[in-house]
């Protein structure tokens, strides 16, 4: 029997550039969408001087736009939160940059540190706040572009941090 691993027969993928797919100028898929908001994260120099902070309103400034999709960036202060909401028929990408943001939905309460993402459906509701003592910063991608964001009636339970609701990603 051979044990020999596809990566010790073929190399690793990611050192021979000529196997590797060319980097699409505006993403297409969830991966792709989750790929450019990673990307832009780890660039500081593309957001951290735009970020501001009100203490009267969440600040948001956007990004980017590419065909069919935004870039968004978001400032909290402590106690500042979204409401109960949707995003309509778009999909998003939320990352947290900097701090700590809580999202709450049905099933449950999750924490979110800086690097940590959530990808959700069109009709996904939840609340995020910053229940922290320090400010924070996240970044949101919507597919399509949002057009609305649709407020619910708070039912979103503090219940656990075992949310299996959208899918988290963390870097």
């Amino acid at each position: 029997m051979n044990s020999d691993s596809d990566l010790q027969i073929a190399g690793d993928i990611l050192e021979v550039p000529h196997l590797l797919q060319p980097a699409r100028e505006h993403p297409a898929t969830v991966a792709e969408f989750v790929g450019l908001a990673r990307t832009i994260a780890a660039d500081r120099a593309q957001w951290a001087h735009l970020v501001e902070y009100d203490a009267t309103s969440r600040w948001y400034h956007r990004l980017r736009t590419g065909p069919g999709y935004e870039v968004w960036l978001l400032s909290w202060v402590p106690g500042q939160g979204s409401g109960t909401h949707d995003h309509g028929r778009s999909s998003g990408v939320l990352t947290v940059l900097e701090g700590e943001l809580t999202e709450r939905t049905e099933r449950g309460t999750r924490a979110l540190g800086a690097g940590a993402q959530r990808v959700f459906a069109p009709g996904y509701v939840h609340e995020v706040v910053n229940d922290s003592l320090e400010p924070a910063v996240s970044l949101h991608v919507y597919h399509p572009g949002l057009t609305e964001m649709p407020m619910h009636a708070a039912r979103c339970a503090a219940a656990t941090t075992d949310d299996v609701a959208g899918d988290v990603v963390t870097a």
